[in-house]
């Protein structure tokens, strides 16, 4: 299938429409078998739905279109040969997508990475490991461009090739001063892809539905740092359900950032210490000659998308959701930027031992400022020192 100019304007105009979320517009569409039809028996619909769905105008949606072909966007439809596969195969995938970059990147094997914002010096390493392993490997790195664990897998893979999923609009980068990685990703022949409108803002709802698109776009996902609250749980609790691989690494039982990745491993997600224990699972599935899942990938238990467009129920059928990790119901508010340069060494501090030149390249500081700050720390009874010049936080429990 490949569309037209006007037939993607009028999916352009269907997706942009208030209450139309990816159920309903595939919905729509096998109903009235094309997005101008679609469009047509709208007010019908709504009114017989009892609430008012008002589309864009042509003029609303052409201007949006060439807002982003100003900045080389490119707006690919299901079901289009340069749509990916696997985001195609998902329940909840978008219909329309908007590319900044190669998108011939999209039809890679793809793996995820995802983690804490807040993320420690030991977790920012291990994180640039497995990155450049699965890259070295032929494999496309995913992650959704948050400080932290996100970037640095984004960073390690600048030549192997990422792709960042948005949670607003093209033109609307958060956290804003990762403005300059995108330019990286895209000029480096990465992808950058966002679902929201250009100019959209991203909203706090806008994050899990970015996480779907990150776990859709992978073969599998690999959480490295996550607290028991957090987003890095829902693409693991996305992954699940559009039967994907989940992989989880081990942290320290004292480090709250650990806590959501050791239960998800009690709970039957891999087990990764090495980046042959995630290829070992992946290949196979690129071979297409994949083994049957166990633990967590095999559980019986379904969960289903919440509704995070709001859509409208044309059919007057209600579904229900069953969460699979009630833990991770909510993502949490994002860490707050440290304020100093001490705040910005502890927060990159675990009961991990870390050495101080990693500390000085994950914190941006001098090693004379970590040694600095490190002995204030040490005086203060707050880290312990160990062998080979590496130091970590004392443990309150």
């Amino acid at each position: 299938m490949q569309l037209t100019d006007a037939q993607r304007l009028d999916w352009l105009r269907l997706i942009r429409t208030d209450g139309i979320g990816p159920r309903t517009f595939r919905s729509l569409i096998n109903r009235f078998g094309s997005a101008s039809a679609a469009l047509d028996a709208l007010p019908d619909l709504t009114k017989r739905a009892g609430k008012r769905a008002v589309p864009p105008t042509k003029v609303e949606a052409e201007r949006e279109m060439v807002a982003a072909a100003r900045l080389g966007i490119h707006f690919l439809a299901m079901g289009e040969a340069a749509y990916p596969k696997a985001l195609h195969a998902t329940d909840t995938a978008p219909p329309l997508i908007a590319v900044r970059g190669d998108p011939a990147t999209l039809l890679k094997p793809s793996v995820a990475i995802v983690g804490s914002r807040n993320a420690s010096t030991a977790g920012l390493a291990f994180t640039e490991r497995l990155a450049r392993g699965f890259g070295e490997a032929g494999l496309v790195v995913v992650s959704g461009l948050a400080r932290g664990i996100d970037a640095r897998a984004h960073k390690a893979t600048l030549t192997t090739g990422t792709v960042a999923v948005l949670a607003g609009g093209q033109d609307r980068i958060y956290p804003e001063n990762h403005a300059g990685l995108v330019e990286e990703i895209v000029g480096a022949g990465g992808a950058v892809v966002a679902e929201m409108p250009m100019g959209w803002v991203p909203r706090g709802r806008d994050f899990p539905r970015r996480n779907r698109i990150i776990s859709g776009l992978s073969l599998g996902t690999v959480v490295v740092e996550a607290a028991r609250r957090s987003g890095s749980l829902i693409t693991a609790r996305f992954a699940l359900e559009q039967g994907r691989e989940v992989f989880a690494v081990p942290g320290s039982p004292l480090d709250p950032r650990a806590e959501g990745t050791n239960d998800l491993i009690r709970q039957g997600a891999t087990l990764v210490s090495e980046v042959e224990h995630v290829l070992s699972v992946l290949d196979p599935l690129i071979a297409g000659d994949a083994p049957q899942a166990d633990g967590l990938n095999d559980r019986s238990e379904t969960w289903r998308t919440p509704d995070y467009w709001d859509e409208i129920d044309f059919d007057g059928r209600a579904e229900t959701t069953l969460p699979l990790l009630p833990a991770a119901a909510e993502p949490v508010e994002a860490p707050p930027e440290p304020r100093d340069d001490r705040e910005r060494l502890i927060a990159c501090l675990s009961p991990a031992p870390v050495g101080t030149d990693e500390l000085a390249r994950s914190t941006g500081l001098s090693v004379r400022i970590v040694q600095t700050t490190l002995l204030e720390l040490e005086l203060d009874g707050q880290i312990e020192r160990h062998g080979s010049g590496t130091v970590s936080l004392v443990s309150r429990a």
